[in-house]
């Protein structure tokens, strides 16, 4: 992550059929929502077709909306293996797209992502973009929620990176966490 007071942050939702992307700006503490949009590949008849087309489109949406990291949704493992194996291909080659142009990245499982954002990981897809509609005061189209997913893995990165307690020890109690910080203690 860049440390500029400049941020852009693309999200990504990955997927062969279907990948969502979002773009936000951080603005002081303010969360702007630049661009969200879909990548459609069922037009595509092969699996490498499709890893091409996702590759080459978001070097475009790098180049154009000039993010300073990337924050991806992770595959869920379910019981299709062949559809977690495609989409984690999906996965790299986004991986490779933002290494390719100089970005960080970083990945989020869907229900870090969904708590993030709505404080709940069981969370429905709607549920996360009504929470996204409040965050940015905006409207979001749900005619494809992978978008909003993707939305939902930027506003986690911001979250996550944002977070004092990142990168930090972790403790057994509060009395652990206050006795290795005596300046934290609140005044009666």
């Amino acid at each position: 992550m860049k440390t500029n007071k400049y941020r852009r942050i693309l999200g990504i939702d990955p997927g062969t059929n279907i990948l969502g992307f979002a773009v936000i700006e951080i603005q002081g503490k303010q969360l702007i929502l630049i661009e969200m949009g879909i990548l459609y590949m069922k037009h595509l008849s092969t699996h490498g077709e499709k890893l091409k087309h996702i590759f080459d489109e978001l070097q475009k949406i790098i180049d154009q909306f000039k993010p300073t990291e990337m924050a991806l949704e992770a595959p869920f493992f379910g019981k299709n293996v062949q559809s977690m194996l495609k989409l984690g291909r999906a996965q790299g080659v986004s991986m490779a797209a933002a290494i390719s142009r100089g970005l960080s990245f970083e990945e989020y499982a869907p229900k870090a992502i969904k708590v993030s954002v709505t404080g709940s990981g069981s969370a429905s897809k709607e549920q996360v973009a009504a929470m996204l509609q409040t965050i940015f005061k905006k409207k979001i189209d749900q005619e494809y929620l992978d978008s909003s997913d993707a939305l939902g893995a930027a506003v986690c990165h911001y979250f996550r990176s944002n977070s004092k307690l990142k990168g930090g020890k972790r403790y057994k109690d509060w009395s652990g966490f206050i006795k290795a910080n005596p300046n934290k203690k609140a005044s009666k």
